[in-house]
């Protein structure tokens, strides 16, 4: 049975050939029509629009909206599988599928194709450049291409594997994880085609090993929060900056942080507890102290050296705006559109400190 729902591929015939096809025209109008600078932002900018989507689809429980992968009850769209989305919604009115939520999950699964598809072409374009005699263009090396392809095509496993594994949380995080080391790697891709330099390398040398433990501070925060939303245990503390009037409530961080389980389930198929769920949520709170804490003084150097002085007024600016999303998610018990920015500013906040590591390391204009 599990096995089954590893490898699980559900879309007939045609549907298969007419999303096959729209993706083949995309991929040639990217590969041949489009600037690869050009191509690269545009991949970068849809790429963090799919992480609000991402975000989108989960706080409205559309995770399981077709319960299948990658068509919906082995159709194409929603709309071609309607009786089937009926007579689910009919036996369960309250659950998983519904036609709103099974379009919620399709449009992200397109918008992900789509970016698989312009990375794809990212990295086809890369190496027609290579091809050219006598180029010592920088845009030309083609590590990071291929290794945005390698995760891009690990990043759709993981979102098969959401669905046909019933939203375990592990796989749900690292989804999660997948789709932010994506915006991470074209932040990166982007600042090398943009031309962004930091300055001289004198007065960089000593912000770059503070720079790279930001990333480094901020992903393990990413990962915490992911666990929060994989285990739906964002309102596990309604009030604020306590918890359940408590600065340090009854926790179980040993169920809470157990990675190898069902969604709100123990290990020993037991309901997750509250106290496993005010772990979580606990965790996530103390690791955004830490995480503001250092990059509020990170973003306050940077602002100081004339060459990163944008990109560190950038970074407080997000830091800022992201602290006042998460208090504000658990005072007004997680808006749809509050919630979903967090998802998004913390994306934008990853890419700013990936494109302060650029800076710091190139003091010309490519790197």
């Amino acid at each position: 049975m599990q096995n089954s729902a590893i490898w699980q591929f559900s879309l007939n015939a045609l549907h298969s050939a007419a999303w096959g096809g729209s993706l083949l025209v995309a991929l040639v109008v990217c590969a041949r029509y489009l600037q690869l600078r050009t191509l690269v932002v545009a991949t970068t900018v849809v790429t963090l629009g799919l992480v609000m989507l991402g975000a989108y689809v989960r706080l409205t429980d559309a995770g399981l909206g077709c319960p299948d992968w990658p068509g919906c009850y082995g159709k194409l769209s929603p709309t071609h599988a309607a009786a089937e989305i009926r007579a689910a919604e009919a036996i369960a009115p309250a659950g998983a599928v519904s036609l709103p939520k099974a379009w919620n999950e399709m449009v992200h699964r397109y918008f992900a194709s789509f970016a698989g598809v312009m990375i794809v072409a990212i990295a086809w374009q890369t190496l027609r450049r290579r091809d050219k005699p006598g180029t010592d263009d920088p845009s030309a090396r083609i590590g990071l291409p291929l290794a945005l392809v390698g995760l891009v095509i690990a990043q759709g496993l993981f979102g098969k594997w959401t669905v046909t594994l019933l939203l375990k949380p592990a796989i749900v995080t690292l989804h999660l994880l997948g789709g932010m080391a994506l915006v991470a790697l074209l932040a990166w891709l982007s600042a090398r085609h943009l031309g962004i330099s930091g300055g001289q390398a004198s007065t960089l040398r000593a912000i770059r090993p503070w720079a790279v433990l930001g990333v480094v501070i901020l992903g393990a925060q990413i990962a915490l929060g992911g666990w929060v939303s994989a285990n739906y245990a964002g309102l596990a503390c309604v009030d604020f900056p306590t918890c359940h009037g408590e600065w340090a409530p009854a926790m179980d961080f040993g169920h809470g942080f157990y990675f190898f389980r069902e969604l709100g389930m123990t290990a020993d198929g037991q309901a997750l507890s509250n106290q496993a769920l005010n772990a979580i949520h606990w965790a996530h709170r103390v690791g955004a102290l830490v995480t503001f804490a250092y990059l509020a003084v990170l973003g306050h150097s940077a602002m100081r050296l004339r060459g990163l002085r944008r990109i560190g007024i950038a970074i407080l600016v997000l830091l800022l705006v992201q602290v006042t999303l998460g208090i504000a998610n658990v005072l007004a018990s997680l808006p749809l559109p509050v919630a979903v920015a967090h998802n998004g500013v913390t994306a934008l906040l990853l890419a700013a400190l990936v494109m302060l590591n650029f800076a710091a390391c190139s003091p010309s204009s490519f790197h």
